[in-house]
């Protein structure tokens, strides 16, 4: 069998959707159970990967524009300390599907790992199709870092799945091969680094194809995970041609990615690919007839990468936050968020409320009706996305532990930053403080200077860490 990349016109969108409802049938008692009016949201999660917090205009890039983003956040809420829940991909992924920080996560950090059988390691896909929800993964696979298991997205709550499901293979923008649904089909003309078929693009494709299908009555969660703009540096040439010669550039020619002789080009062209894909996202909501039905999400797995010639410095990438991927800085956490839902959501909103990926499946879970999650590190920011009166609970403090570099930990109290390094030959190690509103790129450990705040950081950190038979630290 083999894979070609297609996207559906808009007459042929509306044709889908109106033959889908004529012959849906009510797959949900609890779904169908309600009214037009009382009927949940679908819910969609963009996820792409690591893309840094600067890298969209309407965060402050000023070497490109992000014309779509720009479009969602002014039709939306943007955040401005949103929070990724890892500095890498695996671990950030399950906090977003599970509702757990790294302190108490199977999956720490990336390597053969992946979500536990139910009832360990529940996801809020599980969760949503138990409330009647159609549910899909596109793109690369959020339940397992290094998995063969083609079976494992179906487990973990996906009716759907198509995708890449090892991380390592993600990093190929033109797969020989690609799962939908445990058939591997192969795609025509791709030789891995090279070739026709762009597998984001094709993501994207996949999704909105998905959504045209679904049964009308019944609400839909998908997460649309695209690869970019992460390594290798290689995007379709209309994104990448208008940026050729803006920069000087250092060709990329080592290591196991792609030998890209214009990085920086490519970079921009792989963003300006997530721009235009989040758009035509939203104009099928509009083309279906969903658009006031559906709340969006968009953000960032973690901060910036610098593999395969990628240079987030010389590209503004974080703005002013200090580090990238695998940091514990701002500018390895902080993500891009963004979340849209016409009609509810007020346009041009913005929140300087904290959260972070763990407080997603407590949100979707109130946004569905299910009502609390009980099981969960995370809050439901459905009162500060609807602003509707209804009190907004806050964290004490967000938590994070990375277990690569010598171990770090991090802990984001109100104004306060804690950061903790080389915690896997000891866990006592000193702890770094900075005070975020003065001091946004992290630059001056004040730790010497506030040992009380010091302190209840460090209790946090005691508090937050769980035992993990695989991810230790030292005494």
């Amino acid at each position: 069998m083999t894979g070609r990349a297609f996207r559906l016109s808009t007459p042929a969108l509306v044709l889908v959707r109106v033959l889908a409802g004529l012959i849906s049938v009510c797959l949900s008692a609890a779904a169908c159970s309600q009214g037009p009016e009382e009927r949940p949201p679908n819910i969609v999660f963009i996820l792409v990967d690591d893309l840094g917090v600067g890298d969209l205009s309407c965060y402050g890039q000023t070497r490109w524009q992000t014309p779509r983003l720009d479009r969602m956040a002014d039709e939306g809420m943007r955040f401005t300390a949103a929070y990724a829940g890892s500095t890498v991909c695996a671990p950030s992924r399950a906090a977003l599907l599970t509702g757990f920080h790294t302190g108490r996560l199977h999956m720490r950090g990336n390597g053969k790992v992946a979500l536990r059988p139910d009832p360990l390691d529940v996801t809020i896909a599980t969760r949503l199709r138990g409330l009647g929800y159609a549910t899909a993964m596109v793109g690369k696979s959020s339940v397992a870092c290094n998995s063969a298991d083609a079976e494992l997205p179906h487990a973990k709550g996906f009716d759907e799945f198509y995708g890449i499901l090892a991380h390592a293979a993600a990093h190929r923008h033109y797969p020989r091969t690609i799962v939908a649904n445990a058939e591997t089909i192969a795609l025509d003309g791709n030789e891995g680094f090279t070739g026709a078929q762009y597998a984001s693009e094709l993501f994207v494709d996949r999704a909105i194809e998905w959504m045209a299908e679904r049964s009308a009555d019944r609400p839909f969660f998908l997460h649309l995970s695209i690869t970019a703009p992460h390594a290798d540096l290689i995007a379709p040439e209309r994104f990448v041609a208008p940026f050729r010669g803006r920069w000087p550039e250092t060709p990329h020619t080592t290591s196991g990615y792609y030998h890209q002789a214009e990085p920086l080009a490519a970079y921009a062209g792989m963003v300006s690919f997530v721009d235009d894909s989040v758009g035509r996202v939203l104009d099928a909501l509009t083309e279906l007839g969903i658009d006031e039905d559906t709340v969006v999400f968009f953000a960032s797995d973690n901060g910036p990468h610098g593999e395969g010639g990628a240079d987030p410095d010389a590209l503004d990438s974080n703005g002013s936050l200090r580090g990238g991927k695998r940091a514990m800085f701002e500018g390895g956490i902080r993500t891009p968020q963004i979340v849209r839902w016409p009609g509810r959501i007020a346009p041009g909103s913005t929140s300087d409320l904290p959260t972070a990926f763990w407080d997603f499946p407590a949100t979707a879970l109130e946004l569905a009706a299910g009502g609390p999650l009980e099981e969960t590190d995370g809050l439901s920011i459905v009162p500060t996305l609807l602003a509707d009166g209804s009190p907004q609970r806050e964290h004490a403090y967000l938590y994070w532990e990375f277990h690569e570099q010598g171990g770090k930990q991090a802990v984001r109290m109100g104004e306060w930053k804690g950061i903790r390094r080389n915690v896997r030959a000891r866990s006592d190690r000193p702890i770094e403080l900075y005070h975020l509103p003065t001091d946004p790129g992290e630059r001056s450990d004040v730790a010497e200077d506030h040992p009380a705040v010091v302190a209840r950081i460090e209790a946090a950190m005691a508090e937050a860490h769980e035992p993990s038979d695989r991810f230790r630290w030292g005494k």
